[in-house]
């Protein structure tokens, strides 16, 4: 039972000796919250907006966290119990097996039985996506997808699980030293090669028509100092209402890139504003900066994978002789899996961390709060999200901060000029040169 004590009346309301009777006293409140009295500021959401976000939001939940619980259940069961080795054994066998027959044909079946587990879970979120107007894509074209991304992930993991037996054949109890310099240096090439290889994979991209959108974009962009190739259009109606844009690409392969979605929705100004938070993250160096923490993330995670894979109890566990055997694969890929689990608050936090200081960057770039807030609502509102979400969810799951705190924190900016940086103090609605 909902105990949220109905709001207060309006203060210029005349005074009744009537009490009111429920109905009338929930369309007084419902009149009330929607109606403020003069002088008081109009809530960022309605309650309609607030209800439908939460409303995906739980619709979606059960989906998203039971595909992360299954897919993490599947792995710890394969790899901490003989049934992961029995599986690579047994499908080795099928092509002919030997040692690489058992590496990569054990290799692949990790991978199907992980994304065939997934497929539901997906399904079910779609489903969900679609009740709330998000999907513009039929289920050919998501089908599709996820058989290039199923493609994507063998072309990837293949080589990789060759490689890695290749060191733990020459070593069994040293192959991680020389694993975690690959794994450093293949985080820093995938996080080069990603805008030009994998994202045309999913999305077709063409040059934004001059205009005074892309004209004022490339200024925006000049006037920040930093150098971008072109303005791209990313045909995302294919697939989603939702909107976007993001800058891509390092030095010459830099792009600004825009979901046609967020062009034909919002206003020009707010796609600026949108850029210009993408700015802020090339202005602060966080892609490299975060290719650069991923790099040793990377490496102290495969130094991690070979102690514990030199721990006779885990291997015997597995069923598994040694970190050279084929068998030891699904306990491999079982820890990654455990400590990406463990490993994903924090990297929100950070990520939080980081979103903020690109809204700051905006904010200090244009001045503008009031198209800043703007466009968190069109963002929010045309992509259903929860902009208040719990607490607990946040911390756990949540890469951006919430909307509404994103809008606070561009208010409590806006009254502290104080505590600009003296170069970014900027006039609201002008840019800064």
């Amino acid at each position: 039972m909902d105990t949220t004590p109905a709001p207060e009346p309006p203060a210029n309301k005349p005074p009744t000796d009537e009490p009111p009777t429920d109905e009338a006293a929930t369309s007084e409140a419902v009149a009330w919250e929607r109606t403020p009295p003069a002088g008081t500021p109009a809530p960022d959401f309605t309650p309609d907006q607030r209800a439908r976000g939460r409303a995906l939001r739980r619709a979606q939940l059960p989906w998203a966290l039971g595909g992360r619980l299954a897919g993490l259940a599947l792995a710890l069961l394969l790899g901490l119990t003989p049934a992961g080795a029995t599986l690579v054994t047994a499908v080795g066998d099928w092509f002919g097996g030997s040692r690489t027959a058992g590496v990569l044909a054990g290799a692949a079946a990790l991978v199907l039985l992980g994304q065939a587990l997934q497929l539901p879970f997906a399904a079910g979120a779609r489903t969900v996506r679609a009740r709330y107007g998000l999907v513009t894509q039929g289920w050919a074209g998501w089908a599709l997808d996820a058989v290039r991304g199923l493609a994507l992930t063998l072309a990837l993991v293949l080589p990789l699980a060759l490689g890695l037996f290749a060191l733990t054949a020459w070593s069994p109890q040293r192959w991680w030293l020389p694993a975690a310099g690959a794994a450093a240096l293949l985080t820093a090439a995938l996080s080069f090669l990603h805008p030009l290889l994998i994202e045309p994979v999913f999305n077709r991209f063409s040059p934004m028509p001059p205009g005074e959108l892309r004209t004022a974009l490339l200024a925006l962009a000049d006037r920040d100092g930093v150098r971008v190739r072109d303005v791209l259009v990313a045909d995302a109606s294919r697939r989603t209402t939702a909107l976007n844009a993001y800058v891509s690409g390092f030095g010459a392969t830099r792009r600004i890139v825009a979901y046609d979605t967020l062009l034909t929705t919002a206003a020009p100004r707010e796609v600026e504003l949108v850029v210009a938070h993408e700015l802020g993250h090339v202005k602060h160096r966080d892609v490299p900066v975060g290719t650069a923490l991923g790099a040793v993330g990377a490496a102290v995670a495969v130094v991690v994978l070979g102690l514990l894979t030199a721990w006779r109890p885990l291997l015997e566990a597995a069923g598994a002789t040694d970190a050279a055997d084929p068998g030891a694969l699904p306990l491999l890929a079982a820890l990654a899996a455990l400590l990406g689990a463990l490993s994903g608050p924090p990297q929100c936090a950070v990520s939080r961390r980081i979103e903020s200081r690109a809204d700051r960057h905006a904010l200090e770039l244009t001045g503008d709060v009031e198209q800043f807030v703007a466009m968190q609502r069109r963002l929010a509102v045309a992509n259903v999200s929860d902009v208040d979400p719990p607490r607990v969810l946040e911390l756990l799951f949540a890469t951006h901060p919430s909307a509404t705190r994103r809008i606070a924190a561009a208010r409590a900016w806006q009254a502290a000029p104080e505590q600009r940086a003296p170069e970014r103090r900027a006039t609201p609605g002008k840019s800064v040169v």
